[in-house]
């Protein structure tokens, strides 16, 4: 199943990390890419490689995504990136819709269910430009086979923010987020150990306590609440 969306010309070179980065790698067959999709202009072309039967929850804009994903370079194949290598191996989290990833893959990944699995060439234009990043040349078409593991309603709402701020002074300490972050990985079914969250946490503040103050305020927190998150 191929779906062609027209999307607006925009693209950064330079994208912020994701609050917590961690993805996988999830082999699938990559098809050559034809002519036309190397050509691609302002168009993200997405093929569905798998989806569940059951879908009850369908990502949007501003939902907590957990994926796995690979990238390709769209001329030959050549693998740049696989996630289930890089690091720890871990999937990664991210904000959809808000520039953690490029822009690209925000769109591409927009009405994913959990468990989906999805094949997204994309134009230079919504990947890495002019400049290239590492491995990927100039004016590149890239491939990205993607992996769905998770979608919540994410974490920049003020609502969420609420139910982290258990003492309800109006900030989040990194007790805080931990409970957060323990209860809703035990909610997922995969619990992890106390370094692990360590590590989260410390990028989580790293990337987000502006002041260093070592709590994260309501106006640190919402930075995204101009994309009506």
């Amino acid at each position: 199943m191929t779906h062609r969306h027209r999307l607006p010309q925009v693209y950064r070179a330079e994208q912020p990390r994701p609050i917590a980065f961690y993805w996988w790698k999830y082999r699938l067959s990559l098809r050559p890419v034809s002519a036309a999709e190397e050509e691609l202009d302002g168009e993200v072309e997405t093929e569905v490689l798998f989806k569940p039967e059951e879908c009850s929850q369908r990502s949007k804009r501003g939902d907590l995504i957990n994926a796995h994903y690979d990238g390709f370079l769209a001329k030959d194949g050549s693998q740049f990136y696989c996630s289930r290598t890089d690091k720890d191996g871990q999937p990664q989290w991210f904000v959809l819709g808000v520039g953690q990833v490029i822009k690209g893959l925000d769109d591409g990944m927009m009405g994913m269910c959990p468990g989906e699995k999805r094949k997204l060439t994309i134009p230079s234009t919504l990947a890495f430009g002019e400049k290239g990043k590492g491995p990927v040349p100039p004016n590149a078409t890239v491939v990205f086979e993607v992996e769905v593991l998770s979608v919540s309603k994410g974490p920049r709402t003020m609502e969420a923010f609420g139910r982290m701020d258990l003492d309800k002074d109006k900030s989040l300490s990194k007790a805080e987020v931990k409970e957060y972050l323990k209860l809703e990985y035990e909610k997922g079914g995969k619990p992890r150990d106390d370094p692990f969250y360590e590590k989260l946490i410390d990028d989580i503040f790293y990337k987000n306590d502006g002041d260093r103050d070592g709590v994260i305020s309501a106006k640190e927190y919402n930075i995204y609440q101009h994309d009506e998150l």
